[in-house]
């Protein structure tokens, strides 16, 4: 049997690829890296920190910016619209809101007080990034040095005051003179930044016994703040109303002794009257006031009946006085 052998096949002609078009691929692809290395975005709460050949150039704002590219120029964007917060004595378990956290960290809030006590203060700073340069180029450690300085203030602020001060009247202080004292030394080291504010957020003694009986005593604080309070509120209930009947009565006595004065100046008036008509005519003045005077005493209209004595009869005479004469 004869075997029949396939003619072969035809060999693939390969194409041969153009050195300028390798060339040009290279160009297009350099161009290209050129183009997007060339350009970088900064966020609305950032500026970025442009460095050329490593030394400090300019400081953008937000939006697209251009630089030399090829690594002559590099960009750093540095978060300064943002308020950002560091946590003493705990950690937060988001990084939006400082809620407590499970670990221990007592080794930052342990703290000796001005009487010898020892207490776990526990505090948060916020802070926002001022001058982007000096955050980036003067300290080297920076969340280090913000950390030690904070811890350096506060355990002077606590060191110096008794512990139920701290506990009690003297946390909106220490938390004032803490913000205050800590951002001058944060100008002091340059370090950019401007501290929003400082909060206490939990002072409590060591655990055990000591801390049962500072609670009893911060309790009997409460309820003597409490007792304060509601003697104040009584005091402005009462005291208001007391002072307005004391008002009253006095403007009573006022108008009382406004009106006897001016009856005074009037019974006054009317007698110099009768005088200087008494002066002028005496025996006709002396004798109408003998007569109105009688007409006053024996009226009929109120007596009824009078009896006229005369001391030199042995007996006396009874006249009834009626209107118009005598009975």
């Amino acid at each position: 049997m004869d075997t029949m052998q396939q003619p072969p096949r035809p060999a693939r002609k390969v194409k041969n690829i153009s050195p300028k078009l390798v060339i040009w691929i290279i160009v297009a692809v350099v161009l290209i890296m050129l183009v997007l290395s060339s350009f970088f975005v900064v966020d609305q709460t950032e500026q970025a920190v442009v460095l050329r050949l490593g030394k400090y150039n300019r400081t953008v704002g937000p939006g697209l910016q251009t630089k030399i590219p090829l690594g002559i120029e590099t960009s750093y964007n540095v978060p300064t619209q943002v308020v950002q917060t560091m946590t003493f004595g705990y950690r937060s378990n988001s990084s939006t809101s400082p809620l407590f956290g499970n670990s221990d960290y007592t080794s930052e809030s342990l703290m000796l007080t001005g009487d010898l006590n020892i207490i776990d203060v526990q505090w948060i700073i916020q802070y926002k990034i001022e001058n982007p340069v000096n955050w980036m180029f003067k300290v080297e450690s920076r969340e280090t040095t913000l950390r030690d300085i904070s811890q350096s203030v506060m355990n002077k602020l606590v060191g110096d005051l008794p512990i139920l001060s701290v506990m009690t009247s003297e946390r909106t202080r220490i938390e004032i003179e803490a913000q205050e004292n800590m951002q001058k030394i944060f100008d002091a080291y340059e370090l950019g930044v401007r501290v929003v504010t400082v909060k206490l957020q939990n002072i409590v003694p060591p655990v055990g016994e000591v801390q049962d009986a500072f609670e009893d005593v911060n309790k009997a604080i409460q309820d003597m703040n409490r007792l304060i309070n509601e003697g104040k509120q009584n005091y402005n209930k009462v005291i208001p109303s007391a002072r307005g009947e004391a008002n009253k009565l006095i403007q009573q006595a006022q108008g009382y002794a406004a009106e006897r004065v001016n009856q005074a100046e009037g019974d006054v008036a009317r007698f110099n009257s009768v005088r200087e008509v008494y002066e002028q005519s005496q025996t006709i003045t002396r004798t109408r006031l003998y007569i109105e005077t009688m007409e006053a005493i024996i009226n009929p209209t109120e007596s009824g009946s009078v009896t006229l004595v005369d001391k030199n009869l042995s007996n006396f005479l009874p006249v009834q006085m009626v209107e118009g004469g005598t009975k």
